[in-house]
């Protein structure tokens, strides 16, 4: 079995497997959270505040961010 990898979720580390994507992630350390990026009223964002696929494959150290819904594939989130 493979260690399993170490991502930060809003600051908070967390232990996910080995292929596990960003959304669950999210969702072994938010259930509500990854509720709310699943209904699109969130989503994640790397630590350049670009959001990504919530269905990309972690990599060890991956920080995330949850912002905004409103936020678009690619992009930065505004002031608003």
């Amino acid at each position: 079995m493979s260690e399993p990898i170490r991502v930060f979720v809003q600051g908070s580390g967390v232990s996910v497997p080995p292929g596990s994507t960003l959304l669950e992630a999210v969702r072994a350390s938010d259930p509500a959270a990854a509720a709310a990026i699943v209904a699109g009223t969130r989503a994640i964002a790397d630590s350049r505040g670009i959001v990504v696929d919530p269905g990309a494959i972690v990599s060890g150290g991956f920080v995330m961010r949850l912002v905004s819904g409103k936020t678009t594939l690619g992009s930065a989130p505004s002031d608003d």
